[in-house]
């Protein structure tokens, strides 16, 4: 028996917080998988200028200047 509506207030209440609850768990979770994608993209990025790296400390003489005239 509920008194002037308390008990379905209480359990609205209730409801809304476990539903806020679990949609700032999946968000969070969202964000984590986008934040490992972009360090594995930016772990790559990184492994393509090192080997340009190595590549120009073997021939140094190509690729090192370009000439543009228009």
């Amino acid at each position: 028996m509920s008194v002037g509506g308390i008990g379905p207030t209480i359990v609205n209440t209730a409801m809304t917080l476990a539903k806020s609850r679990n949609m700032d768990q999946v968000g969070t979770k969202v964000l984590s998988n986008a934040l490992d994608a972009q360090e594995a993209a930016g772990a790559g990025l990184l492994k393509m200028i090192d080997a340009a790296a190595m590549e120009r400390s073997v021939t140094p003489y190509i690729g090192g200047n370009f000439d543009a005239s228009v």
